[in-house]
């Protein structure tokens, strides 16, 4: 951290007293006088103060998210209440975890710090997981997420309507999805519905038919990868004979 600061204000020195010109045109002679990388120079010199080079702690969705409120609450309200208090009292509110989990959790001051904002990556991960399949800590997140921005939590239905089709092979389907989609204001869902129109019989036979070109996906890349441990070492008539006795092997 200390490292970064230092390597930023060297690099504010050289362009304070009047080089900035000549470390624009010329980036390699500033990194030269500083030992430092090419690249670590030009990325000190786009950012306008040192302290956006300190990252902050990533921290993942844990079990006792959902009840961050209760544990909050509670030491608030009693400050000397034992962890196994907490413990039971969140045990009996649907908690899954453990007690080394808690005191972690509380050791790490997250029940009275506010939990950072998810990355757009995660939330685009989470909204395309099966909600099956979500967490109740990364459910209960998105929620929060999909709550403060109405264009997002549209996005999301329509996604998961989406999935439905795919998953569900109800192809008779996609028209009406299309047309709710258009409807919208999401423009890149539109985009993404108008393009399917371009091969719709196509789309509605793969949401349709139980038919897949998989298999035969999948018998290039055993053929394609036979051919690369193969090239150089040995002629046509084994590698035919490989071929042969994979495919049929399977």
């Amino acid at each position: 951290m200390l490292g970064r600061i230092a390597g930023r204000r060297a690099c504010n020195e050289h362009f304070d007293h009047g080089d900035a010109g000549g470390a624009q045109r010329h980036p390699w002679r500033l990194d030269r006088r500083l030992n430092l990388a090419l690249n670590t120079v030009k990325k000190y010199a786009r950012v306008p103060r040192a302290e956006q080079l300190i990252g902050g702690t990533k921290r993942d969705t844990t079990l006792v998210d959902p009840f961050r409120d209760h544990l909050r609450s509670r030491r608030a309200a009693e400050p000397g209440v034992t962890v196994q208090t907490l413990l039971k009292e969140i045990k009996s509110m649907g908690y899954q975890g453990g007690s080394t989990l808690l005191h972690r959790y509380l050791g790490q001051g997250r029940a009275e710090d506010a939990q950072p904002p998810p990355s757009p990556r995660r939330v685009a991960i989470w909204i395309m997981t099966d909600p099956a399949h979500l967490s109740a800590g990364r459910a209960v997140r998105l929620q929060e997420v999909l709550d403060g921005c109405l264009e997002l939590k549209q996005a999301t239905e329509h996604v998961r309507t989406f999935a439905d089709l795919l998953t569900q092979r109800q192809g008779h389907r996609l028209d009406e999805w299309i047309n709710e989609v258009r409807a919208s204001e999401l423009r890149p869902l539109r985009s993404f519905a108008e393009g399917l129109l371009i091969d719709h019989d196509a789309v509605v036979a793969g949401l349709t038919l139980p038919y897949s070109n998989g298999p035969t996906e999948g018998v290039i890349n055993k053929v394609k990868a036979l051919k690369r441990q193969m090239y150089g070492r040995a002629g046509l008539a084994l590698h035919r004979k490989r071929i042969l006795l994979t495919i049929a092997r399977n």
